[in-house]
């Protein structure tokens, strides 16, 4: 399957972040940055479907993207039109993302004058990188519960808390929702996306959203294109919808965001 590529690829990419810099000096370097931005408020500052907008190159599925995006100027153009926030892919192999493209995302929201929380869309398996994510300007931090026994899902969860990261719990089906909600998480995510073999299905977020109860923020995640998929997203009490290849791949992307915006309203 592609997501057991991806994850034995994680773990390798990581285990070679470590050897060149141990966690002890990551952590080092906590004690000079600034608290992050409450991304629960920002995802809730608007009636419909607010938007995560995402930095994006590349998929395993349709390669890639928009392999020349500047992350500093996309994620001050997503701000500018309307995203209650930015999520950048950060993992290297299959998305060519990576950390910088965080960090530099930050600094063009900073040049921007835009206070956005930003969201690190990874495949998380450890402590390490939600201290990478921290440190590289994340406020917000991805938890798959595919790849994460109910143990190690519990602890990272607990452990973005304390790092003030705001975790999105990302489930694809009624089971995986029912471990995510014992968290009693901020953020759900409903992937419609299949990640064993990469289909999409929009009705995935249709079946599991009513089975999140509030106060819990849904955001649905993939697949979204157009507005009548929004406006969907809208009758079914959907608070948030992450989308990034219909935004990366339009030849004016802020322009898309604000369409897509107002569908959902």
């Amino acid at each position: 399957m592609i997501l057991d590529a991806i994850v034995a690829s994680t773990r390798l990419a990581l285990a070679a972040r470590r050897a060149a810099r141990p966690e002890r000096v990551l952590g080092e370097s906590l004690s000079v940055l600034s608290p992050t931005l409450d991304v629960v408020g920002a995802l809730r500052r608007r009636t419909g479907v607010n938007i995560i907008a995402e930095v994006k190159r590349a998929s395993p599925s349709r390669g890639a993207l928009n392999a020349h995006l500047v992350p500093a100027d996309l994620a001050a153009t997503y701000a500018c039109a309307g995203a209650a926030a930015v999520s950048v892919l950060t993992e290297g192999r299959f998305f060519r993302g990576s950390l910088d493209d965080l960090r530099t995302a930050r600094q063009g929201l900073v040049r921007a004058g835009r206070v956005c929380p930003l969201l690190c869309k990874d495949f998380i398996l450890e402590r390490y990188q939600l201290l990478e994510a921290r440190l590289a300007g994340a406020d917000a931090v991805l938890l798959i519960a595919a790849i994460l026994e109910d143990g190690p899902l519990a602890t990272l969860f607990e452990q973005a808390l304390e790092l003030g990261l705001t975790p999105l719990v990302e489930v694809h089906d009624e089971r995986e929702l029912g471990r995510a909600l014992r968290l009693d998480p901020p953020l759900v995510g409903i992937n419609n996306r299949n990640l064993g073999d990469f289909t999409v299905n929009l009705e995935t977020t249709r079946l599991l959203r009513p089975l999140a109860p509030a106060p819990a923020v849904v955001v649905a995640e993939s697949g979204i294109h157009s507005a009548a998929e929004m406006s969907a997203l809208a009758s079914w009490g959907v608070d948030a919808a992450l989308v990034g290849e219909a935004l990366v791949s339009a030849p004016d992307p802020a322009a898309r965001l604000r369409e897509l915006l107002e569908a959902g309203r």
